[in-house]
């Protein structure tokens, strides 16, 4: 009995190893195969200060990475507005006056970083369409059903970005190709990125994705 005992007290112990030895050559495995993002061309420096890697802003889409067709995009500015916008891609880029700024994302889950952005003033764009003096908020819309809205006066008092480059590259698909809105001083939900439609509106009641969800809809850093 005793020797039976031993035996199978050895042999489960060799089950145990070789189970601890599979799983430990598929992590190695796992982590050697999936590919890692390089930003090479990137700026990691600008006029004294030291910028994140894009690589440091992290993927947290609700539907995925979207993959917009440029040729074929249009960024709508409706609403509370005299004139209703279609924009293209170039439209937005080449008929605006070009702004660069340092600006920190944080967010919710704790990470942080600190991007050099490049992009056009959202108040100009609402100055194009001509918004209603009676406007109070600006609601965002993305290609994957993400929204979220920010109050009118906080877009034009902080010269708010909606950007295309981050740290002097094009901002790529997974960082929200072809604009991210720079919603400095608030949590990253705020940021809203692959933006389609900006919406001139009088709700201040209105609800994006995550504030529908129980997340502030003040989100100013604290």
């Amino acid at each position: 009995m005793e020797e039976s005992g031993t035996r199978e007290r050895i042999f489960i112990a060799l089950v145990a190893i070789v189970l601890v030895v599979i799983i430990v050559a598929l992590l190695f495995f796992n982590s050697n195969t999936q590919p890692q993002v390089l930003y090479p061309a990137e700026v990691r420096n600008y006029q004294g200060e030291n910028l994140s890697s894009i690589a440091d802003v992290r993927e947290n889409a609700i539907a995925g990475i979207q993959f917009i067709n440029v040729s074929t995009y249009r960024l709508t500015v409706t609403g509370l507005v005299d004139r209703n916008l279609q924009l293209t891609y170039d439209d937005v880029i080449n008929s605006n006056q070009k702004y660069m700024k340092v600006v920190n994302i944080h967010c919710v889950e704790g990470w942080q970083a600190t991007i050099l952005w490049e992009g056009i003033l959202v108040k100009d764009l609402l100055q194009e369409a001509g918004a209603n003096s009676s406007a109070t908020v600006v609601i965002f819309y993305a290609s994957d059903g993400y929204s979220t809205a920010l109050p009118i006066d906080y877009i034009k008092n902080n010269n708010i970005l909606l950007a295309y480059k981050m740290n002097n590259l094009t901002i790529p698909p997974e960082r929200g190709f072809p604009f991210q809105l720079v919603a400095e001083s608030q949590y990253g939900y705020k940021w809203i990125k692959w933006v389609t439609k900006i919406e001139v509106s009088s709700n201040t009641n209105y609800l994006g994705f995550w504030e529908s969800r129980g997340y502030p809809n003040n989100a100013t850093l604290r």
